[in-house]
């Protein structure tokens, strides 16, 4: 078989693909989901956002792939906080498709990866909020899931908990002064 590639010979996987990642068979399926190019290049307030939804939206997959891009195309002192975000997202992956070792050491790489961004550059250069991403919140639910998962496995582990938002979630308006 043939394999996909891009112009400059480089492989590639044209296939569609489920919400979780997975390749389907060629020829179009009406349950595939939009691609990520995979010769994105996103801006990272712009990555931040994307990768937000997507991770809300539960498709982990998506968002790694988002985040990746921002990984391979950003500043090189940044690569460490892109990798382990697009670390987490595999491992979130991982979780919603049944891999409960595969996401424990994901989860746990890609935050203790974002932690060391967090270290090195502390607040005077990564800021509190890089790019309005929460990292101390969404790098806790990481180890915490990790944790969870280890403890109990897949089983009984809420929705919720694999649809970690990366930025923080907007406050919902003050009800009117009477």
């Amino acid at each position: 078989m043939r394999r996909d590639r891009d112009p400059a010979g480089r492989p590639r996987n044209a296939r569609p693909r489920d919400a979780l990642g997975r390749p389907l068979p060629r020829g179009g399926r009406d349950d595939a989901e939009a691609r990520i190019p995979d010769d994105l290049s996103i801006a990272g307030p712009d990555a931040a956002r994307l990768a937000d939804r997507l991770l809300r939206a539960g498709r982990p997959f998506h968002a790694h792939e988002v985040l990746e891009a921002s990984w391979k195309s950003g500043p090189p002192d940044e690569r460490d906080l892109w990798q382990g975000l697009a670390q987490v997202a595999v491992g979130l992956t991982h979780a919603r498709r049944g891999n409960a070792r595969g996401a424990m050491a994901l989860l746990r790489r890609g935050a203790e990866r974002a932690r060391g961004y967090q270290i090195r550059y502390g607040p005077t250069r990564a800021g509190d909020r890089p790019y309005g991403m929460d990292l101390e919140t969404f790098l806790a639910a990481a180890e915490d899931l990790a944790a969870r998962i280890e403890r109990h496995g897949l089983d009984g582990i809420p929705a919720a908990a694999l649809r970690p938002g990366l930025l923080r979630a907007p406050r919902p308006p003050a009800p009117p002064e009477p």
